[in-house]
């Protein structure tokens, strides 16, 4: 759920939305986990049409839908000729989605070097389109030239995670990662004997549908098979695996945790399980790579640590302290769950004035 309608904008626009990339529709990140970049376009879909505006979503959904005011269409729909903003998701060749469009915005989802190619730099000039990236960071990953136009917008939080259900933390306590296998997992892995040290009932979940496939005897590739191995071996010690959830459950874990795990990478530009989990109220220990700096207030709603003891050192006091857990998680939820989608979306109509 998106949540209330809150101020609108005037006049409603005509919107497009444009995404060819997997199938997925309004409804699928409240079942099954879905990628931050997938569940963006649809939060977003529905937040503008709660405003007011008309919108239709193009992408590899299976049906044609109406969701929360939004018109899903299959992507081999025909698209109509004009629309006053049209938003094109990750590929510089969406901008063309709709031949005639007032604004044009190109969200995007991955290192902005792409961009910089020849052919896409000359087709973002002659749309005059306007490049929105996720994060700071994110905007640093592009070598603007002169006439490009970028400006960051941080996605917004669903409402699941921002429900006033009370956080009731599970006894013994238990953190949560949320990592790629290759994005610090390891790390924080080798780490974790030491944090149990220090509060031995403590346990660690963690939620990876690729070391879940693993654990079940599917097949992983083999970089990622030492993670694996080193997970399934950490389970005396309180380490086990779960299969992520989506946004109808995941909140209800996050009430049970004392704390998200967060390794960070240099290479994390999103970050979105991070910000689910302070809306949610959870306080968060992290390296300061990539996004996470803009994810929490240090020292307010988490931790970012110069290194591995420090990162040990604050882990267990948040498993152990209930003081510091509180008063953490009491911020955490007022500073991450007041950006929702409609405050994204009337970022995004004001880039189209």
């Amino acid at each position: 759920m998106l949540g209330g309608r809150q101020g609108h904008y005037n006049p409603a626009m005509r919107i497009v939305m444009a995404d060819d990339s997997v199938p997925f529709d309004g409804y699928t990140s409240g079942h099954q986990p879905l990628g931050g970049a997938e569940k963006a376009f649809a939060s977003l879909a529905s937040a503008l049409a709660i405003r007011g505006h008309e919108v239709r979503a193009f992408n590899r959904c299976r049906f044609k839908m109406t969701i929360e005011g939004a018109k899903w269409e299959p992507w081999d729909q025909m698209r109509p000729l004009e629309a006053d903003l049209l938003i094109a998701w990750r590929k510089v060749g969406l901008l063309t989605s709709v031949r005639q469009a007032a604004r044009r915005l190109l969200w995007v989802a991955a290192p902005g070097a792409y961009l910089e190619r020849a052919s896409n730099r000359e087709l973002i000039d002659s749309t005059g389109a306007r490049l929105v990236f996720q994060s700071s960071k994110h905007k640093a990953s592009f070598n603007a030239w002169n006439n490009a136009l970028p400006v960051v917008v941080a996605p917004g939080v669903r409402s699941d995670y921002c429900c006033e259900a009370p956080i009731e933390p599970a006894s013994p306590p238990l953190a949560v990662a949320t990592t790629h296998p290759l994005h610090g997992l390891d790390w924080l892995l080798d780490l974790w004997p030491s944090i149990q040290a220090r509060v031995p009932a403590a346990r660690l979940a963690l939620y990876s549908a690729v070391l879940d496939k693993g654990r079940q005897g599917g097949e992983v590739a083999p970089e990622i098979r030492p993670v694996l191995d080193k997970a399934l071996a950490l389970a005396e010690a309180g380490v086990f695996i779960e299969r992520p959830l989506g946004d109808m459950d995941m909140p209800g874990v996050w009430r049970k945790a004392r704390v998200h795990l967060f390794p960070a990478h240099a290479d994390d530009w999103l970050a979105t399980t991070l910000m689910e989990s302070q809306a949610s109220g959870i306080p968060a220990v992290a390296r300061p790579l990539g996004v996470a700096p803009e994810r929490l207030i240090d020292g307010q709603t988490g931790q970012l640590v110069p290194d591995a003891d420090a990162f040990a050192n604050v882990a267990a006091e948040l498993l152990s302290n209930d003081e510091l857990f509180w008063s953490m998680s009491r911020d955490a939820k007022l500073w991450q769950a007041g950006r929702g989608w409609d405050v994204v979306a009337s970022e995004i109509e004001g880039l189209a004035t």
